[in-house]
């Protein structure tokens, strides 16, 4: 790749950036642009077809998958349901509005993927704000926020903390003992904000209707769909261990199947309309996303920056660590963090080798064997990629949905609306990160 490449790539990607900050375009039509402009200078060409699949396929596959089971639960009239009882849990109390979210957000996060669980749970808090006479953009916000901090809970529930943990072959039963307690305390750092952030709501005493009786539109179809979400977490959970060793994406793209054989045997409505109603905008920015990304490993500018990494910081993988976090966390702010994850990871992992770490077989896929002196490397990148993310509307998937689901209920969010929010939010959930980094850190050495 010529010099003049490489500049046009860093020039295509920070162009891509501004166009979505300031609002000038549309953030999909933005991405796939800055992909036109790398196509036709030949930066990108048909042998970037498998390495664009092999990083993004996964974590795509896990939203699809999230988002066809979510949108055959909402057939059933359970979200109805479930906002009616979350109305009155309220008692028509903003702060009450918004401990509930974070209470309701937790568990779910445990096993489904972020932004599956914004589209779940998104109807429900349009429902409330509205009878209590806020605006759900503040609560949708938040949600998706402690979406994403609560997808470091366990391995699937963010697709960017699956991917760095299927790159160092961490099991699900392992990561939940390495790195679980540390989402946990970012999700939970949130609530201390929520008087300063979002007084409007916070402050709110209202007069709630009387209860009204909201039916299960089609109980025996529900029962049959949460069957499917059963089976989804059971084999998030085990389908590792078993002898086809079934990985999460593959977990989602099952649990997608029989959620359209159930709409096609019941026949409550047409396949065709289930699949219509997938978030496919975002889909595709990230896919777009994830193809700039391919455009910079190309560069070797990632490459170039893990020796980099070893001239500055040599073995001390504390320090590289935290440079880690903050630097992913600072990038996030702009990058989403799906592909983010995936071009780091490709430097750290060359940055171990450097330092010789590990052998240089570390660079091919499926290497394993990381030494325990390592693996914080690792967990700052996920806290980094993960909560970074949190800052702007672009930083992560689930942020991209909520504002999309804001978007189809005429309420547009700018980025500095999310900007407002997000940021001092993001700061104290890094900054917990670093600490829990330094304790794992402590803890492995011992």
């Amino acid at each position: 790749m010529t010099d003049f490449q490489i500049y046009l790539t860093i020039g295509v990607f920070a162009a891509v950036i501004l166009l979505i900050a300031f609002d000038l375009i549309d953030m999909t039509v933005a991405a796939l642009l800055g992909v036109s402009v790398l196509i036709a200078f030949g930066i990108l060409d048909g042998n970037d077809l498998m390495p664009i699949i092999h990083t993004a396929g996964g974590p795509l596959a896990l939203l699809f998958g999230g988002m066809v089971v979510a949108r055959v639960l909402d057939k059933t009239g359970v979200f109805a349901w479930l906002g009616e009882y979350m109305l009155h849990a309220t008692g028509g109390s903003g702060k009450r509005l918004l401990l509930i979210i974070v209470a309701l957000l937790l568990p779910l996060n445990a096993f489904l993927p972020n932004a599956t669980v914004v589209i779940l749970v998104a109807p429900i808090i349009i429902r409330v704000c509205q009878v209590l006479g806020v605006d759900f953009v503040g609560p949708l916000i938040i949600a998706a926020i402690v979406s994403n901090a609560a997808g470091m809970l366990t391995l699937v529930s963010d697709p960017a903390t699956f991917l760095v943990g299927r790159g160092i072959g961490l099991s699900f039963v392992d990561y939940l003992r390495m790195v679980s307690l540390g989402g946990l305390l970012a999700a939970l750092v949130v609530v201390p904000f929520f008087p300063r952030l979002l007084p409007e709501i916070w402050k709110v005493r209202a007069t709630l209707p009387p209860r009204t009786h909201v039916a299960i539109q089609h109980p025996a179809f529900l029962g049959l769909a949460l069957v499917v979400v059963l089976i989804m977490v059971v084999l998030f959970i085990i389908g590792e261990s078993l002898p086809t060793h079934i990985v999460p994406p593959q977990v989602a793209i099952i649990g997608a199947s029989l959620a359209l054989l159930l709409v096609y045997g019941v026949r409550i409505e047409p396949v065709s309309a289930v699949i219509r109603d997938v978030d496919w905008k975002t889909l595709v920015f990230l896919g777009a996303i994830f193809t700039l990304v391919q455009a910079f490993i190309k560069t070797d500018l990632l490459q170039g920056l893990s020796i980099q990494f070893y001239d500055w910081f040599g073995n001390e993988f504390t320090v590289v660590a935290l440079v880690t976090l903050a630097s992913i966390g600072t990038i996030g702010f702009v990058v989403a963090n799906i592909p983010l994850v995936a071009a780091a990871l490709v430097m750290i992992q060359g940055y171990l080798v450097a330092a010789q770490a590990v052998p240089e077989i570390a660079l091919a896929p499926g290497f394993t064997d990381w030494p325990n002196v390592t693996l914080p490397v690792f967990v700052a990148m996920m806290f980094g990629g993960t909560l970074g993310g949190n800052a702007t509307l672009i930083g992560a998937s689930a942020n991209i949905v909520a504002v999309g689901i804001c978007a189809a209920h005429d309420r547009c969010v700018s980025f500095m609306q999310f900007l407002r929010i997000g940021l001092p939010i993001t700061v104290a959930q890094l900054s917990v990160g670093a600490i829990y980094v330094l304790v794992l850190t402590e803890t492995l050495g011992h």
